[in-house]
């Protein structure tokens, strides 16, 4: 510090909050920002978050009835039409025959304002087959999008940049084509801003983000209803039986997220999101930056529900959350929050056999071969 500045700012701002919290009294001029960056009276307004329309939590206690009314609050939060019924008006375009199974790009309307092309596998046979709706993740890589999770036929320079993607983070696997050897439809879409729908550069997302909410709408919230309406459309294939939602990081987000808004999702595993969200609110997170963050935003639902409540709405119904024990993204703590509130809803259902938790104490943020290989044998079972 400065002669001229003998407390300092940052001690004065961390003061003024110490000060807040224990009561005192302190002008309007004394709130800073530290640490992230936060308001320095960060810790006030974590506290004041007690989730109060929580399962077991709320005043609603038929379980059918806080279904419906955490659903509705989810919904008004995403700040994005309801329901959009523009025809989907597919068009399928076939590619090479895949490993014991039919490659297809399928374009869409998954709203009324644009066109969005999928990877579309169908295993050889007679069918129904059971279904995946494999949402990709964010990574900060925007070059590719469905083309993480399912090989492009379409595209060599896609192909290389995919395959390093699958090398550094699915043992070198394409998980689309994995589940479309073993059985299953597969269905996977570029989210705003990956591959055919951008790409966008990590810097530009908190703009994009922002545009959206000056044009009264919103960029999580039109994720949240595209991947919805993606799962409708795959549920209503006459070659598909159920439907179960799979996903890593931000695409594990977007799985729970999607059996939370529609009852087409039958069954859903998420790697590598899930948390508290006061206990990820800290110094040092990821979230903190903003940016990446605003694809999972959405302003005001936390005065509500946590991240666990919201995938609770999709109870019993089941689903397989796993993490990673030495994630940096996702606090050893919140994860413990997220999986009891989990545990308890599941529980208070009779339908604990429903629910599968797990920490991989010695991975990181990865879903690896031998994580796949679990996930796929507990798709088996419930679907």
């Amino acid at each position: 510090m400065s002669a001229g500045d003998p407390v300092g700012r940052r001690a004065f701002v961390v003061g003024a909050g110490a000060a807040m919290l224990a009561g005192g009294a302190v002008s309007p001029a004394a709130a800073g920002v530290v640490d992230g960056p936060l308001p320095d009276f960060h810790p006030a307004l974590k506290a004041e978050l007690d989730f109060p329309l929580a399962w077991g939590t709320s005043p609603v206690r038929d379980f059918r009835a806080w279904r419906r009314t955490a659903r509705a609050t989810v919904e008004e939060h995403l700040l994005v039409d309801r329901e959009d019924v523009t025809p989907y008006d597919a068009e399928f375009d076939r590619g090479p025959q895949g490993d014991g199974y039919t490659r297809e790009l399928v374009t869409l309307s998954l709203t009324r304002h644009e066109r969005v092309r999928a990877a579309l596998l169908t295993p050889h046979g007679p069918g129904p087959f059971p279904a995946v709706l494999l949402l990709h993740d964010h990574g900060a890589k925007f070059d590719i999008g469905k083309e993480k999770l399912v090989r492009p036929w379409y595209d060599d320079t896609r192909l290389a940049s995919a395959q390093a993607w699958a090398d550094k983070y699915f043992s070198g696997r394409f998980v689309g084509d994995e589940l479309a050897r073993r059985g299953y439809v597969v269905l996977c879409a570029d989210a705003l801003g990956w591959g055919d729908r951008g790409p966008i550069t990590y810097e530009q997302q908190q703009a994009l983000a922002s545009n959206f909410y000056n044009l009264g709408s919103s960029l999580a919230g039109l994720m949240a209803r595209e991947d919805a309406r993606a799962a409708r459309f795959l549920a209503g294939l006459g070659r598909v039986r159920e439907v179960a939602a799979v996903g890593f990081s931000m695409g594990a987000y977007r799985a729970w997220q999607t059996a939370a808004l529609t009852d087409a999702v039958a069954a859903t595993a998420a790697v590598c999101w899930m948390t508290g969200l006061k206990e990820m609110m800290v110094p040092g997170n990821n979230t903190l930056r903003g940016q990446s963050s605003y694809y999972m935003l959405h302003p005001g639902l936390p005065r509500f529900l946590d991240f666990p409540d919201v995938a609770s709405i999709a109870a019993p119904r089941p689903m397989l959350f796993f993490n990673g024990g030495l994630d940096p993204l996702f606090p050893a703590d919140g994860v413990q929050v997220a999986y009891d509130k989990l545990r308890a809803v599941w529980h208070s259902r009779h339908a604990e056999e429903r629910l599968h938790l797990k920490t991989w104490p010695d991975l990181g943020h990865v879903f690896v071969d031998r994580m796949q290989d679990e996930v796929f044998g507990w798709l088996d079972a419930v679907l």
